[in-house]
């Protein structure tokens, strides 16, 4: 009888000992991590912000390597790093578009092979093509000067035909209120758009700032807008500090072929 309930007592001790062991280990078991929804950042503005201007220099190349945003390298032909800087660029994931001398109003030393009024139409051809050929990963063109060309009908005709053919896009720095860039692209099927924002007319980083403001509430009023400023070190330092913070308020910065139409 004794040995009966001694052996009720051990398989009642292995049965509380299968209880704590099967408890401990659905304790021990991982959780399925809780899966949280969280609403998306909700975009305030898309910025597109164009680089005028490389081609002169390249010691501000490692500078541009910092900048880890969409941006639009707008490169200069015939200079001494013309060809190395839109090969880097390229690298660093930036957008290439040819910035075209064209002749202004204002009697500014002009560029090598500046498109003039006065050309031939295939002068005109021969020297926008070159200028592609040399620059290479083009998505589109913008003026580099150009108040007065960019307010000749038939010039502007021709360069457009040419755009048209490659595929190409145009942007209208708008140096000149009088530019015709903007209906005639419309006019002959070409995408195109038009800055809203000089960046560094000053050189200041406090004015650079100030100018990447405007143009940061015109992208919240208008959905979008297109900055552009310069191959300088404080243009392109500026922007390297500002960029993030402006996508963390929930701006997007874009391509410049992101905005064309």
């Amino acid at each position: 009888m004794k040995q009966k309930k001694n052996l009720i007592a051990f398989l009642g001790l292995i049965i509380i000992l299968q209880s704590f062991l099967i408890i401990y280990l659905l304790a021990a078991r991982p959780k399925k991590p809780v899966s949280i929804s969280l609403p998306p950042i909700k975009v305030k503005g898309k910025i597109a912000i164009v680089i005028d201007d490389w081609g002169y220099r390249k010691d501000t190349l490692d500078i541009a390597s910092r900048i880890k945003y969409p941006m639009t390298m707008s490169v200069l032909p015939n200079l001494d790093f013309s060809v190395l800087a839109s090969q880097k660029l390229h690298d660093m994931g930036f957008e290439i578009i040819l910035h075209l001398p064209m002749e202004p109003y204002e009697k500014y030393r002009l560029e090598k092979n500046t498109i003039l009024c006065s050309m031939e139409d295939a002068q005109i051809k021969n020297i926008l093509n070159d200028d592609l050929a040399g620059i290479k990963f083009c998505k589109g063109l913008s003026n580099h000067m150009g108040s007065k060309l960019t307010s000749d009908t038939r010039v502007m005709k021709v360069i457009f035909s040419e755009l048209k053919k490659k595929k190409l896009y145009f942007f209208d720095s708008y140096v000149s209120s009088d530019s015709v860039a903007r209906g005639l692209a419309e006019k002959m099927g070409i995408k195109s758009a038009r800055r809203d924002v000089f960046l560094d007319n000053e050189s200041s980083p406090r004015y650079i700032r100030i100018q990447i403001n405007k143009l940061k509430n015109k992208a919240r009023i208008h959905g979008h807008a297109i900055g552009v400023g310069h191959d300088r070190k404080s243009t392109l330092e500026v922007l390297a500090e500002v960029m993030p913070e402006l996508s963390k308020e929930g701006y997007k910065f874009v391509y410049l072929s992101e905005l064309v139409e």
